[in-house]
């Protein structure tokens, strides 16, 4: 009987010694891959970003499509006016005659008043889904100049991502030192003046 409490305690040791060993032989992996991955993650992940508020500022392709949709506007502004400006002529001329109109004038009358009607509201809809088309258009032009502008931006500066920072985004905090916005600005600009 005392043989066996004897064996069972050198067992018990053994087994001890040998958790020991496995526990510290795996703590020592984990901090050496844990080493690395820091290593890795701080020599090859970069963020920048730049302020879209200042782009659209200062970006001149941004100012001249900002210029175009205003002048397109005014134009659909100015149609729709000169529309209106013929219909009111013609309402004022039916007016004119008032009581002295047949049946027959007062019905025609009102069925080109209809129809000026669904004109003008056929129009309207047509400038303004033309005029939401062409900002569209604008907007994804501008934001395909930075996207092919920042890929060779990029080539040398080696940003795992760069962000475009809005005021009203989902980011709390940012470090002027990952601020890019000058250089993007700058290049911006300057591919632009090239292609103009």
């Amino acid at each position: 009987m005392k043989n066996i409490s004897t064996i069972l305690s050198i067992l018990s040791l053994v087994l001890i010694g040998f958790l020991f060993f496995l526990f510290y032989n795996h703590t020592e992996q984990i901090k050496k891959i844990t080493v690395a991955t820091e290593h890795t993650s701080t020599t090859n992940f970069k963020i920048a970003y730049f302020d879209i508020d200042s782009v659209q500022a200062h970006y001149d392709y941004f100012k001249d499509a900002q210029n175009q949709a205003n002048a397109k506007e005014q134009a659909m502004n100015m149609e729709l006016s000169s529309i209106e400006k013929n219909d009111q002529r013609k309402i004022a001329e039916w007016q004119k005659k008032g009581n002295t109109m047949t049946q027959t004038e007062n019905e025609q009358a009102q069925q080109e008043y209809a129809a000026m009607q669904r004109n003008y509201q056929s129009r309207k809809e047509t400038l303004q889904q033309e005029l939401i088309q062409h900002n569209e258009n604008l907007k994804m032009d501008i934001k395909h100049q930075i996207e092919v502008f920042l890929k060779d931006f990029n080539k040398q500066r080696n940003y795992s991502f760069i962000f475009a920072y809005d005021p009203n985004s989902f980011m709390y905090y940012k470090d002027t030192l990952y601020n890019i916005t000058q250089e993007v600005l700058a290049g911006l600009n300057a591919a632009y003046k090239k292609k103009n």
